[in-house]
């Protein structure tokens, strides 16, 4: 839509000294019905036509003719353009009636995307903190592939460092074998934070942890034995919430798939003479922040190295377009040190490479702990999101069919939601009260709409076809159209801006506005009408559903 009316703006303006994506930039919503549809303000045109923004407002605004512009309004600098709703109308159901969940697909890039998200640690459970990275990292995913790129997920797994040390002195000292086999991640975790709880009163403890973790670099066959049984143990855990989540990677390469090709890389560095000794350690030296390490003083490598040899893999082995790290903003100094390093090596494709931070999971105001067992396990919140969600529809409505399954998709899917429609930066507050009200602006709430539109359509057993019969709508029917035709521009926005949460205001945004139209507009009448509201019903129904599907959420038919 906004690349139609930038066309139709281009060609009012005198001299042609603006193009249309500049245009199409600069388009505007007014806060206000009243005021228009899409407003144009014309300030940046003054100099280049040395004249005031309201006489060049006039001037362009008395060339503006089109079939799709109704009214033409200039108000100081801005011309207010209001649309011919009809034509607005037929143009945006007919694409949908015709593309239905393709709506909004973008043409296909042939570039790859690569995006790194979730990256649990292994032997450590699945807590609410490793919520974001990937539910944040899944939707990019689903956003970058709506915008016709091929994606590549990858779930760059923490499978290597000293805490693995740590886990196996704790084993030796006080594991049971049979208890890990049993309930191996809770066992673990309770192995992690005894050894920290010790390891404040005896310090000899993390001197056998780093002989331990070295042990494991030398490929002790005891160590690598253990090692490889906590790994299977966690992956197992983790894919079990990755089903229940419907979340899928490309790979699991961690941190240990690296430790064979990072040596190439510090021989490149001292190639290049890039490396610098300090303290005895190696580290390169950087503009406008300090220094990235990249070996110890024993040799020891770092999580600089394994992420410079992890950029170096991806580029030979995908090439891709761009590389999405979805990783806590915490982190913002180390992705900056690593891509510097990149680029002083002398690759232009450093420039693709991008941190895309979010804020923190809190309790109580604090970051939850691993170590300190300040945790809230991910698969208990999942579990009493769906039996809240059962309970709810044992309540409302008990005749339902397939009521665990549906169960299940509102519950997670309200998980889900209530991380995903806050800005990515943001800390959020874990509260499971929040997370689990059905109403408001929730997810819920999205798919009960979705749901209660599916019933209205079955009522009138409306059958989808591709011919738009569309007439002019009730008013009330406007802000719903207008908001179906700004679905394309929303995608493209939250990819370029990497941000779902504008996905998932959008379709909140949506609901809303449906369920006003709904409580103002008798929707079964036998009139002549009838075809073109079930038309906007489904054309709601299938944005919504698509809406909700980029986030990484089902949509119930019934609820």
């Amino acid at each position: 839509m906004y690349k139609k009316i930038a066309s139709i703006i281009q060609d009012a303006v005198p001299q042609k000294i603006i193009t249309n994506i500049e245009i199409e930039q600069l388009l505007e919503r007014p806060k206000y019905q009243h005021l228009g549809d899409i407003a144009f303000p014309c300030f940046t045109l003054a100099k280049s036509l040395k004249k005031a923004p309201n006489v060049i407002a006039i001037e362009i605004g008395d060339n503006i003719k089109s079939d799709f512009i109704q009214e033409v309004h200039v108000v100081g600098g801005y011309i207010n353009l209001f649309l011919n709703k009809l034509q607005v109308t037929r143009d945006v159901m007919a694409k949908i009636m015709i593309a239905h969940e393709s709506y909004g697909q973008q043409e296909i890039q042939q570039k790859n995307i690569v995006i790194d998200f979730s990256s649990p640690n292994i032997a450590k459970p699945f807590s609410m903190g490793h919520l974001r990275s990937t539910v944040i990292g899944n939707a990019l995913a689903n956003i970058a592939e709506k915008n016709g790129y091929n994606v590549i997920r990858i779930n760059h797994l923490g499978d290597w460092g000293t805490q693995f040390g740590k886990l196996l002195v704790a084993f030796q000292l006080w594991g049971e074998k049979e208890r890990v086999q049993q309930s191996s991640i809770e066992e673990l975790l309770k192995l992690y934070v005894k050894f920290h709880d010790e390891a404040e009163t005896n310090e000899s403890l993390n001197e056998e942890a780093r002989s331990a973790f070295k042990a494991l670099e030398d490929n002790d066959p005891q160590a690598m034995a253990l090692w490889t049984w906590f790994k299977s143990a966690s992956l197992e855990e983790f894919k079990q919430i990755y089903e229940q989540l419907h979340i899928q990677f490309d790979t699991y390469e961690g941190e240990a798939f690296y430790n064979e090709k990072m040596q190439s890389v510090v021989d490149e560095l001292k190639k290049k003479q890039l490396l610098t000794e300090s303290d005895g350690a190696n580290v390169v030296e950087l503009e406008d922040m300090p220094p990235c390490l990249i070996t110890k003083q024993d040799g020891a490598t770092l999580y600089a190295t394994r992420d410079l040899a992890a950029a170096f893999y991806r580029q030979a082995q995908y090439e891709p377009s761009q590389v999405f790290y979805v990783v806590g903003n915490e982190q913002t100094l180390h992705f900056k040190q690593v891509f510097q390093v990149i680029s002083k090596m002398g690759y232009p494709w450093s420039g693709n490479l991008k941190h895309v931070p979010f804020g923190m999971m809190l309790k109580d105001g604090k970051k939850m702990s691993t170590r300190k067992g300040r945790v809230i396990l991910l698969k208990d919140v999942l579990k009493e999101a769906v039996e809240t969600a059962s309970r709810n529809i044992e309540e409302k409505n008990p005749t339902l069919n397939n009521k665990q399954n549906v169960a299940d998709q509102v519950g997670i899917g309200a998980v889900i939601f209530n991380d995903l429609k806050n800005f990515r930066l943001n800390d959020i507050e874990f509260s499971l009260p929040q997370m689990l009200n059905f109403e408001g602006e929730t997810g819920p709430y999205v798919q009960y709409t979705h749901a209660r539109i599916h019933s209205i359509l079955e009522k009138a057993k409306y059958t989808a076809s591709n011919e738009v019969t569309v007439m002019e709508l009730e008013n009330s029917a406007w802000e719903v159209i207008k908001l179906l035709q700004q679905y394309p521009q929303v995608i493209t926005d939250s990819f370029e801006q990497v941000d779902p949460s504008l996905i998932a205001k959008y379709v909140l945004q949506l609901a809303r506005i449906f369920n006003k139209y709904y409580a103002n507009t008798k929707i079964l009448v036998e009139d002549e009408q009838l075809e073109s509201r079930l038309q906007l019903c489904f054309a709601v129904a299938t944005v919504l559903k698509d809406g909700l599907k980029l986030l990484g959420i089902k949509s119930p038919e019934s609820m």
